[in-house]
Order: C-alpha cells, then sequence, then structure tokens
C-alpha cells in the first residue's frame, strides 16, 4: 500500500517527546551555566578596575588583595576564593593572577566543570 508524500505530515509523538527532551536539555544547561559567566564577567571588571589603578605596580601585594577583594564584595562576586588569587609584587612591578573553577550539578550524577584563568601584568620586570 503506497501514500501520497502530501499525506505523511507532522511529527511522531516520539519524534516529538525527544525534540522537547533537547530543547529542555540546552535550557537548563543555560540557565545552569549562565550565572556563571555572569559572576565571572563581574571578576573580570574587578580585575580591569584593579589594573587600571593609578600606580599599582608600586602597590604591596596586601594592598592589591584588599582592593580585589572590596570589589569583589561590593559586585557580590561568588566562587572566588583568597587562595584562587595569585598575586606576585616586586617594586616597579605586579603581576596578578586568578584562577578558579566551578562545578554545577546538573542531573544526578552529571555536573559541568567550567574553569575560569585571568590576570594581568603591571610594570617593567
Amino acid at each position: 500500500m503506497q501514500t501520497s508524500p502530501y499525506k505523511q505530515r507532522g511529527l511522531t509523538f516520539i519524534t516529538l517527546a525527544l525534540l522537547l527532551g533537547l530543547i529542555a536539555f540546552f535550557t537548563m544547561l543555560v540557565l545552569k551555566i549562565g550565572p556563571i559567566y555572569f559572576n565571572h564577567s563581574k571578576v573580570v571588571n574587578a580585575l580591569d578596575a584593579v589594573e587600571n589603578t593609578t600606580d599599582i605596580a608600586s602597590k604591596s601585594r596586601a594592598e592589591i588583595m584588599s582592593s580585589l577583594m572590596k570589589r569583589f564584595d561590593m559586585n557580590y562576586v561568588e566562587y572566588v576564593t583568597p587562595e584562587d588569587i595569585h598575586i606576585q609584587a616586586q617594586p616597579g612591578y605586579v603581576k596578578v593572577d586568578i584562577d578558579y573553577e566551578r562545578v554545577e550539578p546538573m542531573v544526578g550524577n552529571l555536573s559541568v566543570l567550567v574553569e575560569f584563568h585571568e590576570g594581568f601584568e603591571s610594570g617593567g620586570k
């Protein structure tokens, strides 16, 4: 029995269920990962503000750390701890690196790992 291709329209129930499941998965992924990247943009903004501070190369490690932590508190930055911030400060030179990661659980034992590496150098070595 042959049927005309013009009469075969629409999705089967299984195809529709798979399509909706795929859309739901990617929506959940965006909703879980979106806030992590929004938080990272606040980290980058705080790092840029510290980098553009006048005479940053002449400041001590404690002053730079204090400035960064104040900016993180002011902007409600999460996930970054003082252990994630590495500062090398010498007279006339400073290097700041922030390396942190975030593991976001998705469903059951499925998780997403997001790693971030940011930093800057100022002054001459």
